[in-house]
C-alpha cells in the first residue's frame, strides 16, 4: 500500500495544520538574516515557520530544502507571537536550542596556528553577546566560549542581535571559564585578558599562532581567577575622553587587531 508523502508547500493561517510539538526550551527566532542562517544550519531543529507572502518569496527554496511547510501569516499575526517591538521582516521560526558542543571537537575542526577564539566572562546582555557573535563571524573566529550559568540563553533577541551568527559561529558553553582557559593553554593557545589596565597594548600582546581573547562584563570586568589563567593582559589604546568601550565594540577591535597580526 502506497504511503502519502508529507506536503511541504505553504499552509494558510487558520487551517488545521499540525506543527511539531514544542518543548519548554523552544523560542521564536525572527528576522530574515537570522531565519536564513537557522534554516541553513542542519544542527538547528525547527518546529514551525510563520512567513508573510513576501518572506515566502525570500525563503521559499531553503524552506523546501529543509522539508518545512511554512504557515502563511499576516505581519500583525507574527508580531503577536514575538516580544513588543520585534522587527521580524515577515518571518518567525519556532526553534529548539542548538545541541551542546565540545570545545576539543570544535577546535579540532579549525586549522592549528590560525585559530582565534573569544572567551566571554559573564557577559549576560544578549545584545552585547549577539554583536560579539556577529563580529566573530566577520573575522572568522573558531569559537565563542561562554559560561552556562552566566550567559544569555538562546533567544530571538540574541539571534536577532547576532544577525545570523548564532547559527554560524560555534558557541561553546562551559561550566567553568577558568578551567576552559586551562584547556585552551594545553591546546597551545596564547590567552590574552583584555583589560583597561593591561600590561601591554593588544598589538604587542599578540604573538603568531593560536590566540584566545578574554573579555569581561561591563562594569565588573574580568574576575580575578579568570585573569590569572591568562598569559598576558592587554589594553586597547584610547586617546579620547572616554575611559572604556562597550564590550562588543572592544571585541570587534580585538578581533581585527588579532587577525591582522603576521
Amino acid at each position: 500500500m502506497a504511503t502519502k508523502k508529507r506536503k511541504t508547500g505553504p499552509i494558510r493561517e487558520g487551517r488545521n495544520e499540525r506543527p511539531a510539538p514544542a518543548s519548554a526550551s523552544s523560542f521564536w527566532l525572527y528576522g530574515l538574516h537570522s531565519a536564513r542562517a537557522a534554516l541553513g544550519n542542519p544542527r538547528r531543529k525547527i518546529r514551525r515557520a510563520l512567513v508573510t507572502d513576501r518572506a515566502q518569496i525570500e525563503l521559499g527554496q531553503i524552506l523546501v530544502r529543509r522539508g518545512i511547510a511554512p504557515t502563511m501569516a499576516a505581519p500583525d499575526s507574527i508580531s503577536r507571537m514575538l516580544p513588543p517591538g520585534a522587527v521580524h521582516q515577515g518571518v518567525a521560526l519556532l526553534c529548539e536550542p542548538l545541541p551542546p558542543l565540545d570545545l576539543e571537537d570544535v577546535l579540532a575542526g579549525a586549522k592549528p596556528g590560525q585559530r582565534l577564539v573569544a572567551v566571554l566572562d559573564q557577559v549576560t546582555d544578549p545584545h552585547n553577546e549577539g554583536a560579539i557573535l556577529r563580529s566573530a563571524a566577520a573575522f572568522g573566529l573558531a569559537a565563542v566560549i561562554v559560561q552556562d550559568r552566566h550567559a544569555p540563553p538562546e533567544s530571538g533577541v540574541l539571534a536577532k542581535a547576532a544577525s545570523g551568527a548564532l547559527d554560524i559561529v560555534p558557541r561553546v558553553s562551559v561550566v567553568n571559564i577558568a578551567r576552559a582557559l586551562e584547556e585552551l593553554g594545553r591546546f597551545g593557545f596564547w590567552r590574552i585578558a583584555l583589560a583597561g589596565d593591561g600590561d601591554s597594548t593588544l598589538r604587542e600582546a599578540a604573538p603568531p599562532g593560536d590566540a584566545a581573547v578574554v573579555l569581561g562584563a561591563e562594569g565588573v570586568g574580568l574576575r580575578r581567577l579568570v585573569r590569572e589563567r591568562c598569559d598576558i593582559s592587554a589594553s586597547i589604546p584610547m586617546g579620547g575622553d572616554m575611559e572604556s568601550l562597550n564590550v562588543s565594540n572592544a571585541a570587534a577591535i580585538a578581533f581585527y587587531e588579532l587577525r591582522r597580526k603576521p
